[in-house]
């Protein structure tokens, strides 16, 4: 079972648009390092907005960078005790975790 999906959990004051943005920016940044193709093809990610969470795959070079520039980007922007990251299992089915592609 893979573990390379971070679950990011914000805190009910956390506006997810702006956690969002954020990530976008994120992979912006991810672009600057590893270049547009790299990143359109290795970088999704899944908004669970019942749930105040963002789902990113960690599982290449791409989307870790980006796992690790958001932690940054949000921890500086809505500090650290506004979220909660770990590492979940990988869903057996496709179906299970929809991603949405970077833009």
């Amino acid at each position: 079972m893979r573990t390379d999906v971070y679950r990011f959990t914000f805190a009910r004051v956390v506006d997810l648009v702006e956690a969002e943005s954020t990530l976008q920016l994120a992979i912006l940044a991810t672009e600057g390092l590893l270049g547009e193709a790299c990143v359109r093809m290795e970088t999704s990610y899944h908004i669970d907005a019942p749930r105040c969470a963002i789902l990113i795959d960690g599982g290449t070079t791409a989307g870790n960078a980006v796992v690790r520039i958001f932690t940054a980007f949000i921890t500086r922007e809505f500090g650290a005790g506004a979220f909660t990251v770990r590492r979940v299992a990988r869903p057996t089915r496709r179906a299970d975790m929809p991603v949405e592609a970077a833009a």
